[in-house]
């Protein structure tokens, strides 16, 4: 079967059906949740748009309540290959070139937010399945995408979909890199806030306000903060830009009646690897954490800049662990808020390897001082050994399609895969390629959508026939 072929024959339509649902801006918007669309309207409209596609190319679909739903290609048996994908996005952030959700084709490639993850690919496995469909070939499993809408925050959808519907036997998640993920490290969010200090008597500048950050899962690209008292204007706008541009970022500082306006643009990347990003709340308070605030600002940025600045491995905070399968634990610092008539708070990802202990982490962070431990959510490590079928099954797909070894790699992204037992992520990301997931220009490249979608086409073949 010439897989590369039948991909050919459907480039145009595929590449189509790509930028009209990218167009779809489903980001979580809690302003329009309704019954039947539990995570806003954009999300909704993108679900929607879907299993519209499904429907028209003959399949069995299925809407749980907004939550989730899958589009199915029925074989002879009763075991299911389970093919996970999500229609939500992260928010676009700043700095793009073009409309984040215009979908806009340069130089081979497709700009928009949710290019690469997981809509791009989301497209290329349903294209795959198409063509198994279209080329009538007998299968003895069922194919079934399952589609989530809440993939980006706290998988609300894989949870209530797992409640109404059989788990597959084993499959594969289009949301990460080629050739195969069989590791994936533990991911928690956590919520640091801070306890009561007393303010009276304080004669120092005052922090009013102190944000930056949309997502715990994200590096925040911006970060603002509103000084009040500060009478020092040209000396601090002088250091303030002496200081991001030896950070080579961008900033602003402007003052009105004492009351100082600054902000820093940082440099936006995918939580599982804090370091491809600059965090602009680490940097600005940084910056702020020379001068004297009031004693609970002052308290505030000290904690940020005592656990978090510089580190992103968990040493400050004495969490620090790796392992040869996974690799190093992970810190980032994504939303980070405080208002001077308000306790502050942290918002913290933790991605930890697949040997590690999530409850040292737990105890880690109950010791920051002046902050307690507000909430806490762990997703457990994922592993599947190289032996079992499914992984050598996708290994066999990947060397004859590309000619390159599959090698098993780990990755500190979590993706749907966890949910199976048998499950493990496979792609679109290339070897080689730079991952733009969740960062601002994000894009897919065409070559390796056709080139993703023949792969899906042969393992949904391979391990369903």
């Amino acid at each position: 079967m010439n897989w590369n072929h039948e991909v050919e024959k459907r480039k145009q339509d595929l590449i189509k059906d790509t930028q009209s649902f990218l167009k779809i801006k489903s980001v979580l918007d809690e302003d329009s949740i309704r019954e039947g669309a539990p995570f806003g309207e954009g999300i909704n409209e993108a679900f929607s748009h879907l299993l519209k596609l499904g429907e028209k190319e003959g399949f069995q679909t299925k809407n749980l309540d907004g939550y989730a739903g899958h589009i199915e290609l029925q074989g002879s048996g009763e075991e299911i290959v389970g093919v996970l994908c999500h229609v939500d996005v992260v928010p676009e952030g700043d700095g793009w070139t073009s409309d984040p959700y215009g979908a806009e084709i340069r130089d081979g490639k497709i700009f928009a937010r949710g290019a690469m993850d997981d809509k791009g690919p989301t497209i290329a496995a349903f294209y795959a399945m198409k063509i198994v469909k279209d080329l009538g070939l007998p299968l003895t499993k069922n194919v079934r995408m399952i589609i989530g809408t809440d993939e980006e925050s706290d998988w609300r959808c894989v949870e209530h979909y797992f409640k109404h519907e059989k788990m597959p036997e084993l499959g594969f998640a289009p949301d990460a890199d080629f050739p195969i993920i069989f590791a994936e490290k533990g991911i928690i969010d956590l919520t640091l806030k801070q306890e009561f200090i007393n303010n009276k008597g304080t004669s120092d500048y005052v922090l009013e306000s102190f944000n930056s950050g949309r997502r715990f899962n994200m590096v925040p690209d911006l970060a603002s903060a509103v000084i009040k008292n500060c009478d020092e204007f040209n000396s601090i706008e002088g250091a303030f830009k002496t200081y991001i541009e030896k950070a080579n970022v961008k900033g602003r500082c402007e003052s009105s009646n004492d009351v100082l306006h600054l902000e820093i643009e940082g440099v936006s990347a995918h939580a599982m690897e804090p370091n491809n990003g600059v965090n602009a709340g680490l940097l600005l308070a940084e910056f702020l954490s020379h001068y004297a605030l009031d004693s609970k600002g002052s308290h505030y940025i000290k904690t940020i800049v005592d656990n978090f600045s510089n580190d992103t491995r968990g040493e400050k905070l004495n969490i620090a662990v790796a392992d040869e399968i996974s690799g190093e634990l992970t810190v980032n610092a994504g939303v980070m808020s405080y208002q001077e008539n308000q306790l502050g708070t942290i918002g913290v990802n933790i991605r930890y390897p697949v040997t590690g202990d999530s409850d040292q982490i737990n105890e880690g962070f109950s010791k920051v001082k002046g902050f307690k431990l507000d909430t806490f959510s762990d997703s457990k490590p994922h592993h599947v050994e190289e032996s079992n079928p499914l992984i050598q099954t996708l290994k066999k797909v990947y060397e004859e399609q590309t000619g390159e070894k599959a090698e098993l790699i780990a990755i500190g992204g979590g993706t749907y895969a966890r949910s199976l037992e048998a499950g493990v992520a496979f792609g679109p990301l290339f070897p080689g390629r730079p991952d733009v997931a969740h960062q601002k220009d994000e894009h897919i490249i065409i070559e390796d959508l056709l080139k993703a979608t023949a792969i899906y086409a042969q393992a949904i073949y391979e391990l369903a026939k």
